[in-house]
């Protein structure tokens, strides 16, 4: 039986590159596909395509495929992205440019278009926020990016027309996977759970080494040899859907069923109605089989019709966040951090600075669990011999945040005793809505450069 194989390049948009040369150099593959858009991302982008309409593509894009574009084009592995994010149409002209200069002739770069909705907003204002229950016309700031999530269609006519790279914007994470398996095997887009299965493929792979047993590594519990080199996933996929899920040989990590079953239920919320612009994707009949080192047999996804509607993230200017740290070691560390946090609290009260919400965290105390827990789950009389202050506050001005990461390293000098090591930052936060917009309004395109 037919078989392609499949990798993934990268699993967010600062991951490491070497896994992927390494796949691509030793991986026997048919496709490649790298990962890089999470939602605030692509808000994020479209900030800085409206201050340079030739920008808002993955800031990595030009040394990624600097690195993998002429292994790539050497071994005839194409490559499918979602690089492009707010602008597929300036990445496909960036790498054709890039093809051009390092001498590749006869590549085909495409980009596929119609996830940016932008310019109709103002069809969707009395739509429900998904997060809030609000209409999205009630959203406090000013919206600056609209994305809805496509599917495969768009990668599978770039793929049909011959492309060797394929850039997009918004799309869901497993259809930069599930897209190769249509074109491949002409898979029937209503054969839902030929798609179901193709979905559990791509899911698996979509967040790279999290499957080769980086996101299940806990030392003493759940050892995963040489961590430092872990390889990045490849699913070797059969013409009926069933897949194998291994590795390059000698890459660091692992593959076994347990990792495969971790990652099975990362950000899933209803294994049996994993929603996805291609199909509504059921897990619960999948079955993980060793076959071998680093095999690990994967059967039983199935799925059931796509949605009527598409979700899409809608990027809004929410807020300032001026933030400060502080550390403080030795006998007493963690009283003098907490009367560090108090002085800065009673500090902007005094200085009447407006702050919306402000968190005060010891890291190392109660940062990650809260007060009330971090004391249930420590050892009585636990006195940390070091402690780093954090003070996070949100604001509507940026004059005001910088207040607030200022208190902190004021604390340098107006005690307590023997604080080290500030640092502090002010950012503007773009928030991300989400509201589902009928399929219909969607209109895809693909454009093509060629060198």
């Amino acid at each position: 039986m037919k078989s392609i194989r499949i990798g993934c390049g990268a699993g967010y948009a600062g991951d490491r590159i070497e896994p992927a040369v390494e796949l691509i150099e030793y991986g026997n593959l048919n496709y490649i596909a790298f990962e890089c858009l999470a939602e605030r991302t692509i808000a994020i982008a479209q900030q800085e395509k409206l201050k340079d309409p030739n920008k808002g593509y993955d800031l990595l894009l030009e040394a990624r495929m600097r690195k993998i574009l002429p292994l790539s084009y050497k071994k005839g592995v194409k490559v499918i992205t979602n690089m492009g994010a707010a602008n597929p149409s300036a990445a496909a002209r960036l790498v054709k440019n890039l093809a051009a200069e390092i001498g590749l002739k006869g590549l085909k770069i495409a980009a596929v278009l119609g996830d940016n909705i932008y310019d109709k907003i103002q069809n969707y204002l009395e739509l429900k926020v998904l997060e809030t229950g609000t209409s999205l016309k009630d959203l406090k700031g000013d919206i600056v990016s609209a994305n809805v999530y496509l599917g495969i269609e768009g990668i599978v006519k770039a793929l049909e027309g011959g492309a060797d790279v394929v850039i997009t914007g918004r799309v869901a994470d497993p259809a930069l996977f599930l897209a190769p398996m249509v074109y491949e095997y002409g898979w029937d887009i209503e054969d839902y759970d030929l798609l179901g299965q193709g979905t559990l493929i791509g899911h698996l792979l979509e967040c790279a080494a999290q499957v080769t047993g980086g996101y299940f590594a806990e030392p003493g519990y759940k050892d995963v040899p040489d961590l430092w080199k872990v390889g990045f996933p490849i699913a070797e996929v059969f013409e009926n859907g069933d897949a194998v899920i291994t590795k390059v040989e000698g890459s660091g990590g692992c593959v076994t069923p347990a990792t495969c079953k971790e990652q099975l239920l990362y950000e899933i919320h209803d294994p049996a109605r994993y929603i996805t612009p291609d199909v509504v994707a059921d897990f619960t009949d999948v079955v993980f089989e060793e076959i071998g080192v680093n095999r690990v047999k994967v059967t039983g996804g199935k799925g059931t019709n796509k949605p009527e509607t598409l979700k899409a993230s809608i990027g809004y200017r929410d807020c300032y966040i001026g933030e400060g740290e502080i550390s403080y070691g030795g006998s007493g560390a963690l009283n003098r951090a907490k009367l560090a946090g108090e002085i800065v609290k009673k500090r902007l009260e005094l200085m009447q600075v407006p702050v919306e919400e402000l968190r005060v965290d010891l890291i190392g105390v109660n940062s990650l669990y809260g007060d009330v827990i971090g004391e249930a789950v420590s050892d009585d009389g636990f006195q940390p011999i070091e402690v780093r202050l954090r003070v996070a506050g949100r604001t509507s001005r940026r004059e005001d945040a910088v207040k607030i990461a200022n208190e902190v390293e004021t604390l340098y000098t107006n005690g307590p005793a023997s604080g080290g090591g500030a640092a502090k930052s002010v950012k503007e936060i773009i928030s991300i809505a989400s509201v589902f917009i009928p399929r219909e309004d969607v209109k895809l395109d693909v454009v093509f450069e060629e060198v």
